[in-house]
Formats: C-alpha cells, structure tokens, sequence
C-alpha cells in the first residue's frame, strides 16, 4: 500500500481515538491490515525504478500529513499525529535501505512484512480507490471534529 494511503488511515485513526497510544496501536494495526489487502507492487522494478514511485508517493504522504494535522483541531493533532506514525512505522525499513543500508528492524519483522504483501500491478485501481475513499471519510471526519471542540455559541 501506498505510504500515502497508510497516513490518510492513520490520520482518520487519530481523530477517532482520541488519544495517543490507541490511535498508535491501530495504526499499526490498520498497515498490517491494508497490506494484506491487493495492492500496488511490480515486481519487475528494480530498486531505482521502485525509488522513483516511493520519492512521489513519499512527497504527497507528507503532505497529507501535513494538511490533515493544519486542519485538525488542536486537541486532535496529537491522537493523529500518533495515528499516523504507527500506520506508517512498519514501512521505515525502505527508507532505511535507501539511506543507511540496511532495515531499521529484525530479520524477522521484515521477513513477516514482506511475506503478508499482496501486490500486484493492477493493484494501482485499488490504491486509487483506497485513497479516494479514505480522504472522503477524512474530510468530513475533521470537520465533524472541528465542531465537537469548537461548537459555535
């Protein structure tokens, strides 16, 4: 899954966690659950060609970061802030290869990570339809978070 896709679900698990160890936890939780779902991988890319992908997707996951955390509420951006990390965790070892060499974890978490990966090319549509429908719940989420702490008197 898109690291852009796992932000969006992180986000959304903050605002409605409330606090930030769950909204943590469950986003952990929601990575290893989306990635088990169909999702974009080609495993004819090399590692340049992968790089390529992972520098835009990487670039719009920011700033979705970014947006969702400037529109939240104050009280929200923590729980959200903590949601979006732990969607986003797993995938450190990426850039962790890309930068120092080697994988920020054990042998083994990769090894489980890689191994629940379903992706295929034509797993772009689902991606697509991932991230369509996570910023339709999103948007409306914050806005509903908005009027919960700041009711207009």
């Amino acid at each position: 899954m898109f690291i852009t896709n796992h932000a969006l679900a992180g986000a959304a698990i903050g605002l409605v966690a409330r606090r930030p160890v769950p909204a943590f936890v469950a986003g952990v939780g929601s990575h290893l659950v989306m990635d088990v779902a169909l999702h974009w991988g080609d495993d004819r890319l090399d590692w340049e060609q992968f790089l390529e992908v992972a520098k835009v997707d990487g670039t719009i996951g920011l700033a979705v970061c970014a947006a969702a955390l400037a529109a939240s509420p104050r009280a929200a951006r923590v729980p959200m802030a903590a949601g979006i990390a732990g969607a986003c965790l797993i995938d450190m070892d990426k850039p962790a290869l890309h930068f120092f060499g080697r994988s920020v974890f054990p042998a083994r978490v990769d090894e489980f990570h890689h191994r629940i990966q379903t992706e295929r090319p034509v797993g772009w549509v689902v991606e697509a339809l991932a991230a369509a429908t996570l910023v339709a719940t999103l948007a409306p989420a914050l806005n509903r978070a908005r009027a919960r702490l700041h009711p207009t008197v």
